[in-house]
């Protein structure tokens, strides 16, 4: 499903080459689920980036989903983004003026889809959730917890085969954070969507099948998991 090749991203920054990624090379299959982990400034995010088309590789050959992203034309980035990649931020990301349903529903709107298949699918989507009860609430009236659902159904609008969760449970307490992290293994396994979570938290990161340590913007380790 993901396949880096000697992956290097360099930004300018002024007279100044700042080395993000320097030579990542990894395979994270059909179906898998990985944890990146790595100290601040590792390159776990700027991997995480080039992986959903939100940046381009400076060196190498990136193939997701059978595609060279380095290789696309940005309109082509563009769709294959919205239609293969779902993601979750820690941040959320959800317009505050719309409600849950809305918030979902948006991108079918983007899309050219009628508002009655928008709403159908934001309401399937809510209940996969588990959140059939707070489709007009806005994202003030949710907790943490809730709007982090929210947004994780947001991501599985179309379908993806690729979610790209870069720390979703950073802004939430143990509690709230463990019922992200089992949505996300459910998504994994009875979807079959292949999931890349960026986190700082070994816990998290045991929900994972594998975990990739970066070190200064390379692969230090990988390690797989055992689980249950």
């Amino acid at each position: 499903m993901i396949r880096c090749t000697d992956v290097g991203k360099v930004y300018q920054q002024g007279e100044n080459r700042i080395t993000a990624l320097a030579g990542v090379s990894l395979e994270i299959p059909r179906g898998g689920f990985a944890a990146v982990m790595g100290q601040s400034g590792s390159g776990k995010s700027t991997l995480l980036h080039l992986i959903g088309g939100l940046d381009r590789p400076s060196s190498g050959e990136l193939l997701v989903d059978g595609r060279l992203i380095g290789q696309m034309a940005d309109d082509q980035v563009t769709l294959f983004r919205r239609k293969q990649i779902g993601f979750i931020f820690q941040f959320f990301n959800l317009l505050p003026t719309l409600t849950a349903a809305e918030n979902i529903a948006l991108p079918f709107v983007l899309d050219g889809r009628s508002k009655a298949e928008a709403d159908t699918r934001a309401a399937a989507l809510l209940a996969k959730v588990g959140l059939q009860d707070r489709q007009e609430h806005l994202p003030e009236a949710l907790s943490g917890g809730e709007i982090q659902r929210v947004a994780v159904a947001r991501a599985l609008a179309f379908n993806p085969p690729i979610l790209l969760a870069d720390e979703p449970t950073g802004n939430l307490d143990s509690k709230n954070g463990s019922a992200i992290l089992d949505l996300l293994r459910l998504v994994n396994r009875q979807d079959g969507g292949t999931i890349v979570m960026v986190t700082h938290s070994e816990e998290a990161a045991a929900y994972a099948d594998r975990k990739i340590y970066l070190r200064d913007g390379r692969v230090e380790r990988v390690e797989e998991n055992n689980r249950q």
